[in-house]
């Protein structure tokens, strides 16, 4: 195997098999791989030396402290630093990390969201290691810090964190897909979630950004005037990378490789200074984990190049917004469950698994579109190559032509369907290779090969949470077909299965949609086939709430009521912040710094008009004049946003927006007649340029 290049030692900063071995016992390290691999219960015998290899090998690469690394329901990391080294006398210090140190610490919980689950007054909480995510150095100017991925819970045993669910839910795909995979004779294995997340970002220079309030702020800009270039040339999709990006991509990757993080893609996005990183497909839990540090590193690593690396869904209105792609797919024994295999009892199995995902997709759209509810996201979804709102299934041409063969069964001949009678477990499929269908944008959800790209997730959002409900929502499926499975004979085993694919394709066949995303003949055709439009965060939370999804998920063990009802008052309590906070932010703006640029403007205007009258000139003083009333009467219509916008801080959260919407209206209307000199803000065409 070729080591990575630049004499990058790929995963050096992991504490992972390669280390394990080298620091530990062989008998450790086999249970510890057991435990890892397997999923079985820690041997807690061994804590005290596992702690001690990783304190060694951590010091050795310059760490000094050591910190719990866990997901809270903020949607970002958190970390307690505590350091290694303890006084043993007036002028002596130890290094101590125990076993007890490693497997379980107590942050305070009472600052964290928890959406109810706990009182200010009720500050304990815990943080248990997480196994299979593997120990990892995290490396700063001045030292590093041994990194250990860990839950996050209440003293009472609520979840107050992302992880713990995304766990659970595989836990529940596990159970499920051994169910199913036990009815065809397969050999007990254990199922492995897989997940490649892409990750699209926007770069701006420091310097603009730092003039910028609502960047600063809310990440996104909450004026701005669209320039007369943005994406229109479609030139800056896969161009020639600009030497000081490339510069940045490639720290960016050199600490990832370090990091254990496979990046593998880079490449220009559709708009101008908008960028994506993909990584290889990994396990789920480590890809989710893998993902946050990837956020993170972008956002550090522009830092020092003097770059602002924005991972809001929208930062800038009338472009492309940024999505993270969750390309999700199951495997069972070394063999991927939506690859089809090349004979009848392989793709019966692969027939299962899809026809247990289109129930799924189609039963519990609300959940999977619940997952992707951010404030950020509703500025993008539905538009400039993002999904609609509306949760359907692409399959593409030749699955979609499997399916119809299946659905019709024994009422299609030779006469009416050209390709025949599909015997499920008997016949082999037709030949799906993974790039024989044109890829779909306009698809949330889309089949591409050998995984479904779920493409709905805003840039910014953890991955955990839209993992976490698409195998909740697939696992109870599954179960379901696997539930009728086990029933049928032997001797009519294949005609039964193809009986019950039958009949779930004609249930929920309605969720598989080819076609333009976009069109308004969608949104008609969806409303027509039941399919939910939630197109806001408000209606798209409010089914967490719904009794048939409590059930669901407090059936598949992943939620219980309690927790489910949190999250609920969590992720609502956080879009209203943030709408209060941006209507805030966009009147002090308006009124601070707008509105003196654009008294200036009509004043040194009127100065001119008034120069020009008493020099007894009328050669442009009508165009003075008219450009004076015309500033004038935007400066007018200005002041009246700014006080709608006011009176609408005391209302609800649509009231907010939509006197924000007419404020920005008026302002960059105003942007494009004001004179550069007097503009007091960075425009679009100077933030949308990195030189």
């Amino acid at each position: 195997m070729e080591s990575c290049p630049l004499d990058i030692a790929y995963g050096e900063d992991v504490f992972n098999e390669k280390a394990m071995r080298e620091y530990l016992a062989k008998d450790t390290v086999e249970t510890l791989l057991h435990t890892m691999n397997d999923r079985a219960p820690l041997d807690p015998s061994i804590a005290n030396e596992v702690a001690h290899a990783l304190k060694q090998w951590a010091m050795q690469r310059g760490a000094t402290h050591f910190t719990h690394w866990f997901q809270p329901l903020t949607g970002t990391t958190a970390e307690k630093h505590d350091a290694f080294f303890e006084p043993v006398g007036t002028a002596e210090t130890i290094a101590r990390f125990s076993g007890k140190n490693l497997i379980m610490g107590e942050p305070d919980a009472s600052s964290f969201p928890s959406g109810g689950l706990r009182c200010t007054f009720e500050a304990r909480g815990y943080t248990a290691w997480d196994v299979t995510s593997p120990a990892f150095v995290k490396r700063h100017p001045n030292g590093a810090t041994l990194c250990i991925p860990t839950v996050f819970c209440s003293y009472t045993g609520e979840v107050l964190d992302k992880k713990t669910p995304l766990l659970r839910s595989m836990q529940a795909m596990d159970r499920a897909v051994r169910r199913l995979m036990a009815c065809f004779g397969e050999p007990n294995s254990h199922a492995m979630i897989t997940l490649g997340a892409e990750q699209e970002y926007f770069l701006v220079d420091k310097e603009l950004y730092l003039k910028r309030p609502d960047l600063m702020q809310c990440g996104r800009t909450l004026f701005g005037a669209p320039p007369a270039r943005n994406q229109q040339l479609e030139d800056h999709y896969f161009g020639s990378i600009k030497p000081r990006v490339l510069t940045f991509m490639e720290e960016v990757e050199q600490e990832l490789w370090r990091l254990g993080i496979p990046a593998k893609t880079r490449h220009n996005e559709a708009a101008p200074a908008q960028f994506e990183l993909a990584p290889m497909f990994e396990e789920l839990n480590l890809a989710v984990d893998h993902n946050m540090m990837v956020m993170e590193t972008l956002r550090n690593v522009a830092d020092r190049h003097g770059l602002v690396c924005l991972l809001h869904e929208k930062p800038f209105a009338g472009v492309n917004g940024s999505g993270k792609h969750n390309n999700w797919s199951v495997a069972y024994n070394g063999k991927n469950l939506l690859d089809p295999g090349k004979n009848p009892q392989d793709n019966a199995i692969f027939l299962s698994v899809l026809a247990s995902v289109i129930r799924a997709i189609d039963l519990h759209a609300d959940v999977l579109r619940a997952s992707t509810a951010h404030f950020g996201n509703d500025h993008r979804l539905g538009a400039l190559e993002a999904p609609p709102a509306i949760i359907s299934i692409f399959l593409g041409d030749e699955l979609t032509e499997v399916i119809r063969r299946i659905e019709q069964g024994a009422a299609a001949s030779d006469d009416n369907d050209k390709g025949g009678k599909l015997r499920v477990g008997v016949d082999t499929l037709p030949p799906i290779p993974r790039d024989t269908s044109d890829r779909n944008r306009t698809s949330p959800f889309a089949f591409t090969g050998n995984k479904f790209e779920f493409r709905a997730p805003g840039s910014s959002q953890n991955c955990s949470g839209v993992c976490m409900a698409l195998n909740t929502i697939v696992a109870e499926s599954i179960t379901v077909l696997a539930e009728e499975i086990e029933q049928l004979p032997k001797a009519t085993f294949h005609e039964g299965l193809e009986a019950i694919l039958q009949r779930v394709i004609r249930e929920h066949g309605r969720v598989i949609f080819n076609g333009d995303g976009y069109s308004a003949a969608w949104v008609e055709e969806a409303q027509k086939r039941g399919l939910p439009n939630l197109r806001t965060v408000p209606e798209a939370l409010a089914v967490l709430l719904d009794e048939k999804n409590l059930d669901l998920f407090s059936k598949q063990g992943v939620l219980h009521p309690t927790e489910m009802r949190s999250r609920y008052d969590v992720f609502f309590a956080e879009y209203a912040r943030k709408v209060r906070l941006e209507g805030k932010v966009a009147l002090e703006m308006a009124r601070t710094i707008l509105e003196p640029a654009i008294m200036k403007e009509l004043g040194a205007l009127a100065k001119m008009v008034h120069h020009t009258q008493a020099a007894g000139i009328q050669a442009g003083l009508r165009t003075l004049t008219a450009k004076a009333e015309t500033i004038g009467t935007g400066l007018d219509e200005l002041a009246m946003g700014c006080t709608a916008l006011e009176t609408a801080l005391g209302q609800d959260e649509k009231a907010i927006l939509q006197a924000m919407t007419s404020l920005r209206n008026v302002a960059d209307k105003l942007e494009t007649m004001i004179g550069d000199c007097h503009w007091p803000l960075p425009k679009y065409r100077d933030l949308l340029q990195i030189h």
